[in-house]
């Protein structure tokens, strides 16, 4: 039997990694525009200590990541967790045959396409689109660079997705130590999703809004679940309090960067495109200062996984990136809030 599902296109944008692009290129498949739906939402939950070695690792969806990733749209995934590589294999299989490409969770060390091939363990994500048993190959999708599309054969496929990725050196970084467990992402799209319109950007915006400014809950304080710019803020100074004595929380805070720095250069490019298809320079200006943002979460992050043996040092550079960041975030927030008041009395004048 052979089955390659289509059209399977390329999407990636620059700033996302993995979770971002595998979703955007199954999203695609099934019509929906990647960049309407993962750069609508913008903000920052971290239940603190959620911290999972995957390069596919979102904070707070664990059990739903693509719901994570488009909280303004009917998207949601489940996690499968087969017993073994044959299991595995037979339900992958069985969703291709059906119809409809799945997301696999893989260790680039097997995989002959990825830089890291026999060199480097890590905890990838990717697309299956087909198969052929003739042959004994599988159709991947990745568009992560060096981007590969086409076919390898299913025993690489097997070993990467039965790996225990384990650290062997100093160079398995960040998404090693978790054994991959042949785990595979359904996704659910739902019929009725909104519209890419103007009211659909306000009600966004509204809501981030109040997510990034509201007050931390008593609630989420005893449950050290850190939300908006507040569990943002105390996020970065306590983490960085604790580096000098605590190597590992360099690594925490590397790995809880990567989806804010890729949601937020989506947004930028969300509202760049609202900008642009509905004739709003101010929509292009703001999507300048989430671009900015974006900027410094990226230093942010570049700085603490460069972190030498001397962490103290680093701490007081650290603490000023993360005020500059911070003064980013007031500065377009302020921004987002004067254009929807501008907006509310523009419609209630008309």
């Amino acid at each position: 039997m052979r089955v390659e599902l289509g059209p399977v296109g390329y999407w990636r944008h620059e700033l996302s990694h993995c979770l971002h692009t595998t979703a955007g290129v199954l999203l695609g498949f099934h019509g929906l525009d990647p960049v309407q739906a993962l750069g609508a939402g913008w903000g920052f939950d971290y239940p603190a200590g959620d911290i999972r070695r995957e390069e596919y690792y979102f904070p707070g969806a664990a059990q739903d990541l693509f719901g994570g990733l488009a909280p303004f749209h009917d998207v949601h995934s489940r996690w499968h967790e087969p017993a073994d590589a044959r299991e595995g294999w037979e339900q992958v299989r069985a969703a291709l045959a059906a119809g409809t490409p799945v997301a696999v969770a893989a260790d680039n060390f097997h995989l002959p396409f990825r830089p890291a091939y026999r060199d480097v363990h890590t905890n990838h994500l990717m697309v299956l689109y087909g198969f052929d048993d003739t042959t004994g190959d599988v159709f991947v999708a990745d568009p992560v660079p060096p981007a590969f599309q086409g076919t390898i054969p299913l025993a690489a496929l097997a070993a990467a997705r039965d790996s225990g990725n384990p650290v062997h050196h100093d160079r398995d970084l960040f998404f090693t130590a978790n054994p991959i467990g042949n785990r595979w992402l359904e996704l659910r799209i739902g019929q009725d999703q909104p519209a890419f319109d103007p009211e659909f950007v306000d009600r966004v915006t509204a809501a981030n809004l109040r997510a990034l400014r509201a007050e931390p809950a008593a609630a989420d304080a005893a449950a050290g679940h850190l939300r908006g710019l507040a569990g943002l803020r105390t996020f970065l100074t306590e983490a960085f309090d604790r580096l000098p004595g605590d190597p590992a929380v360099g690594d925490e805070v590397f790995v809880v960067i990567g989806p804010v720095l890729a949601v937020t250069g989506l947004h930028a490019e969300f509202l760049r495109e609202a900008g642009r298809r509905f004739g709003e320079p101010r929509l292009a200006e703001l999507a300048r200062e989430v671009d900015r943002v974006a900027h410094h979460w990226s230093a942010l992050r570049i700085a603490v996984a460069t972190a030498g043996p001397d962490r103290a040092a680093m701490v007081p550079g650290l603490l000023r990136r993360t005020a500059a960041l911070l003064d980013a975030y007031d500065r377009v927030l302020d921004g987002l809030q004067s254009r929807l008041e501008a907006r509310g009395q523009a419609l209630r004048g008309a």
